[in-house]
């Protein structure tokens, strides 16, 4: 199996809109991730797309701007990976893409709201852990907060995710 992850371009969204459309039951995440390409959120360089040996889009992760408190984080959402593919390490390696994308950048932190024994081998844990909250009423243990190497203690406080985040 030969895959590649890269910086998604511009050239790339109709197929990461299919990989989102293919990957879950409805098109919210597509929408999510279209609304999210004409917000100031949007950063280019931390949308990330897994690739097979021909160029064929096949995974998807994004990362955006989020405001923490008074200072600023990212939000890992949404992650997607062509049907035909999952469960064969492509979520997990365009997620890593991502997050060492966003380490290279001097980002302090990403927040995520999913499954913790996923999210776990990333080495997300508790947002609470991290005077981190989110906006949802989950449990704490699915709002999750992952430190990079550029966190100095901060940001904390209130997460609150970009405008389009609000559709879905």
């Amino acid at each position: 199996m030969t895959l590649r992850t890269r910086v998604e371009t511009p050239e790339d969204a109709p197929a990461t809109r299919r990989v989102h459309m293919a990957a879950f039951p409805g098109p919210d995440e597509a929408d999510l991730v279209d609304a999210l390409r004409r917000d100031p959120a949007w950063l280019p360089e931390l949308s990330v797309v897994a690739v097979d040996k021909g160029g064929l889009v096949i995974g998807h992760a994004l990362l955006t701007r989020l405001r923490v408190g008074d200072g600023d984080g990212l939000a890992l959402a949404p992650v997607a990976v062509a049907p035909e593919w999952q469960r064969k390490g492509v979520g997990e390696l365009v997620v890593r893409a991502a997050l060492t994308a966003a380490d290279e950048a001097g980002e302090r932190v990403v927040v995520v709201l999913g499954d913790p024994d996923y999210y776990g081998r990333f080495g997300f844990a508790p947002a609470v852990e991290h005077d981190l909250s989110g906006p949802f009423e989950v449990p704490d243990s699915y709002f999750q907060a992952l430190t990079l190497s550029a966190y100095d203690g901060g940001p904390s406080g209130l997460c609150c995710y970009p405008e389009p985040f609000e559709s879905v």
